[in-house]
């Protein structure tokens, strides 16, 4: 396990922070967060996979430690992200890697490898998230992601994510702390909230179909794995069905114990993605 690096770049005008894991090595991993998440939620599977890869971790636009967009109606959208990829690509000197990406950091890594990124992406890994989703679960997302809660102490806001995210299945007390640490901020009248943009949510608004990528999945010609969680209101079993039969025709996994998303962070986690990498 090596120890991760921090980093401040510039990606499409933006300042971005990215947190990068064995920098030694040759073969690149980017693995994207979700929506109102950070890119230190990949920190148990890239510590991980370390051993072997240089794994890139992006703070998306508007969440964690990147900066937030001074036009959120026309940045926050996946043909922005698309752009910010491929400069964190440039960036880093990187020509080709493989792709891991939650939810929203799936939808990205599937935009780009039918878009900018074609034939650069070597294999993609698409954490709970397809070429459409649920429209319950996108209502389910909005109605706490776009008004995120502040609370008076750090206890409160673990308590708080423990309750929304109690879909990503088992998380140790250790995790569910780092989870806390990693994605908070603190409000000039002392609160703690969640450390992104409320107006990444503007994407739903002025963006209604950005999720619905069917046409970009049929282009697709590299191997895909889908991570599906058990009980994903997100991914629904007809569009993993689907993602089966369509496109690249995926390999659907399911994750036992989980909703949406899967958390990344156990040993048969691991092993299922590592496995898919080294092309097993």
């Amino acid at each position: 396990m090596s120890t991760p690096r921090s980093h401040y770049v510039v990606c499409a005008g933006r300042e971005l922070h990215v947190t990068e894991w064995g920098a030694g090595h040759a073969e690149v991993v980017v693995a994207w967060h979700g929506l109102a998440r950070t890119g230190r939620d990949m920190d148990h599977i890239a510590a991980h996979l370390s051993d072997r890869y240089r794994v890139l971790c992006p703070d998306t636009l508007g969440r964690g430690l990147s900066q937030w967009s001074p036009a959120p109606a026309t940045e926050y959208c996946l043909a922005f992200y698309e752009r910010l990829a491929v400069d964190l690509l440039q960036h880093f000197g990187v020509q080709r890697c493989h792709w891991l990406g939650t939810s929203m950091g799936g939808a990205i890594g599937l935009k780009a490898a039918a878009g900018a990124l074609g034939g650069r992406i070597r294999r993609l890994v698409l954490n709970d998230i397809g070429p459409q989703l649920a429209e319950s679960a996108v209502a389910r997302i909005r109605s706490y992601a776009g008004q995120p809660p502040a609370f008076a102490t750090m206890g409160e806001l673990e308590q708080y994510f423990r309750t929304v995210y109690a879909p990503y299945g088992w998380l140790s007390d250790a995790h569910w702390r780092l989870l806390t640490e990693t994605s908070m901020r603190r409000l000039p009248d002392g609160r703690v909230t969640p450390h992104y943009d409320p107006a990444m949510v503007l994407q739903f608004t002025h963006h209604p179909d950005d999720y619905l990528q069917w046409d970009a999945w049929d282009q697709l010609t590299l191997p895909v794995l889908c991570l599906r969680g058990e009980h994903s209101d997100l991914l629904l079993p007809e569009t993993a069905d689907a993602m089966r039969q369509r496109g690249p025709r995926a390999v659907v996994a399911t994750i036992a114990g989980c909703g949406h998303a899967p958390a990344l962070n156990t040993p048969e986690q691991f092993a299922l993605v590592e496995r898919f990498f080294a092309g097993d």
